[in-house]
């Protein structure tokens, strides 16, 4: 089981050598795009990692582009390794050999780029809460222990200029033992974010759009302020603050949700949707709802246990097994026209998702009576 543990560094003096290596990295990745970019316009088509990885050893012994050594080679490295899988990604749609449309990677700003990753044991040295990077040792805050094989740390800043550390760490399956009896089928939805098969529902709260008025009087007051002054400066930081706070109430509420949810039941089945298909539909909405999120943070705590994404669990009856061959999304309730059952569209899908995932869980072949 791979874990990721976030924890935040003591504000001090020495973050700046923090800030110094992550805009380097910025830099070197800019440098990477422009080489993919000339690359691709003599050749037509992309450098892969190891010719790039090769090019940036040499450059790197050059005077003018020593200052690239403060970066950990592995650093680099990975940079590498996520432009060329971008790409990949991005050929990958222009070829249709996927449906997601994907573009391509681009510039970014040097004071924008947030992160660089050590892998392995290399690049740094932990002590209780101490952490060594580049010769410096920083303090963090150990929220909780440090409880499995460490794979990768990545060095992360924020936009008011807060660091933490991101440890991803391999530890062993945990098993929970709740014991309820119970188990329960989930449908999430746009409308309710949640919709059980025992038939309650739990709204979502929708955080983005309770701050969005505050969020857009701060966007005015910044488009005011003249560019480079303090009162612009001061103002970019309170709008960062809103959007922290926002993300920070949201996971809040996911931590509290999921542990109920998780010392209720004891087995917890859900779909496998894909979210990238869905925001690109509905776009802020379901940035908002932030259903992965709550996902990742619910798989820790409970078990749970995903379907197929493709499974037709709203158009499905759960009475008879009837399947319709079109459900607009529009209709929230239908009769099924084989035996008459009256369904509400998110309950019916819960109970249905509930019966194929204890039939997954179980081994066994989940088959439809009847199709339209």
């Amino acid at each position: 089981m791979i874990r990721t543990y976030k924890y935040k560094l003591y504000q001090t003096k020495k973050t700046k050598h923090l800030h110094n290596t992550i805009n380097i990295s910025g830099i070197i990745y800019n440098h990477c795009i422009a080489l993919h970019k000339r690359y691709y316009k003599l050749y037509g088509k992309h450098l892969n990692k190891f010719q790039l990885q090769k090019h940036l050893t040499k450059l790197k012994k050059r005077d003018k582009y020593s200052f690239w050594k403060k970066v950990p080679s592995q650093s680099i490295q990975d940079i590498t390794v996520r432009i060329d899988n971008a790409y990949k990604k991005f050929f990958d749609w222009t070829k249709k050999k996927s449906k997601l449309r994907v573009s391509p990677p681009t510039f970014k700003a040097v004071r924008k780029y947030k992160s660089y990753t050590l892998k392995g044991k290399v690049g740094y040295k932990l002590e209780n809460n101490i952490i060594s990077l580049n010769g410096y040792k920083y303090k963090f805050w150990l929220s909780r222990p440090i409880d499995g094989t460490i794979k990768t740390v990545i060095v992360k800043r924020d936009n008011i200029g807060d660091f933490y550390i991101c440890i991803t760490i391999k530890k062993e399956d945990l098993k929970y033992n709740v014991a309820t009896g119970k188990s329960v089928g989930i449908d999430f939805g746009m409308k309710t974010f949640l919709t059980l098969s025992d038939k309650s529902e739990i709204e979502a709260p929708l955080y983005h759009l309770k701050n969005l008025t505050k969020q857009k009087r701060l966007n005015r007051n910044l488009s005011k302020k003249k560019k480079g002054s303090n009162g612009r400066k001061r103002a970019k930081l309170q709008l960062a603050k809103l959007h922290i706070k926002t993300a920070n109430q949201r996971r809040d509420y996911f931590h509290k949700l999921s542990n109920q949810l998780a010392s209720n039941y004891d087995n917890i089945f859900i779909e496998d949707l894909n979210m990238k298909a869905m925001q690109m539909m509905w776009g802020r909405k379901i940035s908002d709802l932030a259903f992965s999120e709550f996902i990742n943070i619910l798989e820790y705590k409970a078990n749970v246990t995903k379907i197929d994404k493709f499974y037709p669990s709203s158009k499905t009856c759960s009475q008879c097994g009837y399947i319709l061959d079109e459900l607009d999304l529009k209709i929230r309730e239908w009769t099924c026209p084989s035996c008459n059952a009256k369904h509400q569209r998110d309950v019916n899908a819960a109970i249905n998702i509930k019966r194929v995932g204890a039939s997954t869980l179980a081994g066994e072949v989940v088959r439809t009576t009847s199709v339209a």
